[in-house]
């Protein structure tokens, strides 16, 4: 079963990705929240209370439906916690009965091995959990020692993804355990990725010269080709303090929907464009396409980043490629390409047959690329 899920899941990982190769005109990536409240009290975090309600299934079903008719590819649950949802796993399958790929971001606290098969059961995709520290303090009780035994479940029963992230930054107290926590996990053969602290509206400040390095081994733990944490120029330079120059994709690639049901930038630009779901066009995600964010040059949200790679990729797939490889082998001096790269770069950039990137992602869709190349 798991072997089969994994197939399946890289399948629907293609067409995510030659989707976003073949149209512009549809949401990558949407959050949305269907609960609020958290059962823990970071103090870091903007994102949570203790008393909201969760909102109402019928609704949270009407949103995922909008969400589908968007062509949006993959839908993410966040909070607040939303394993406090009592039908957080209606909502999982609600997703997946869309087409999109399904995915989960936890503190862990309530995995079980008996939430684990549900979860399984419901069709998600993808689990990320966030360990912010190896023993719990006054900060994060988010902690290795807490969680340890959950990931041990979940490493034994999930037939999900899993990822593990932690942070760093210049408020971080012991920058030494993301690299304690990186290792774990990989041991346990999830992924593994660290985020950058931020503050209230999503920007940072350059991290200290030896977290840095910290930062730099646990990059050198990824060895996937394809993985962002080879190609991610925004991290980089913002580990630096340096600014990026990049057109933020947020409310049109990137959609963020509150406990409202309103469609924001991201979870720390909250506020823009604050329009209702159920109200929102192609027309709006068009408009928010083209709008310049002023927030975006220190930028620290690492999925919208990771939304406009893919339209970087898009626009620029030879030099993207290429830089991929090069990157690669800063780590691996002796990388060569494997058959599946080798094959991707005829595939979009080489066949005579697809005169543009987005027709041969159609044509490996199965269907003709119109109007939205």
């Amino acid at each position: 079963m798991r072997i089969r899920n994994q197939v399946s899941r890289k399948l629907r990982e293609v067409r995510v990705f030659a989707r976003a190769m073949e149209s512009k005109h549809h949401p990558i990536l949407a959050q949305i929240i269907p609960i609020r409240r958290c059962n823990l009290a970071c103090s870091y975090c903007n994102e949570y209370d203790s008393f909201s309600k969760p909102v109402p299934i019928e609704e949270m079903l009407r949103r995922i439906d909008r969400l589908g008719e968007l062509g949006t590819t993959i839908i993410t649950l966040s909070g607040g916690e939303p394993l406090l949802h009592p039908q957080c796993d209606d909502i999982l399958r609600r997703i997946r009965a869309t087409g999109a790929m399904a995915t989960l971001i936890t503190n862990g606290y309530l995995l079980t091995p008996d939430r684990i098969h549900k979860l399984n059961a419901a069709g998600l995709d993808y689990l990320q959990i966030s360990i912010d520290n190896v023993q719990p303090d006054d900060t994060s009780k988010k902690s290795l020692k807490v969680l340890d035994r959950k990931l041990e479940w979940l490493a034994e029963h999930a037939d999900f993804a899993v990822t593990v992230n932690t942070v760093l930054g210049a408020d971080v107290r012991n920058p030494e355990d993301a690299l304690t926590i990186a290792r774990r996990a990989r041991s346990l053969g999830f992924n593994s990725t660290v985020g950058i602290l931020h503050d209230g509206t999503g920007q940072t400040r350059p991290l200290p010269a030896a977290q840095i390095r910290i930062y730099e081994e646990i990059r050198k733990l990824e060895t996937a080709v394809f993985s962002f944490s080879h190609f991610d120029h925004f991290q980089e330079k913002l580990v630096q303090g340096q600014a990026t120059e990049w057109h933020c994709r947020a409310g049109s690639r990137f959609l963020y929907i509150c406990e409202d049901g309103l469609v924001h930038y991201c979870s720390q630009q909250r506020g823009y464009p604050a329009k209702p779901l159920a109200s929102y066009t192609k027309e709006d995600l068009e408009r928010e396409f083209h709008t310049e964010k002023a927030c975006a040059p220190y930028c620290s949200i690492s999925c919208v980043h990771q939304v406009a790679m893919l339209d970087e990729v898009r626009e620029a797939p030879r030099e993207m490629l290429a830089d991929l490889v090069a990157r690669r082998r800063q780590t691996d001096p002796s990388f060569q390409p494997p058959f599946l790269l080798r094959a991707a770069a005829w595939t979009f950039l080489d066949n005579p047959k697809a005169k543009t990137f987005g027709k041969a992602a159609a044509a490996l869709l199965g269907r003709r690329s119109g109007e939205n190349e």
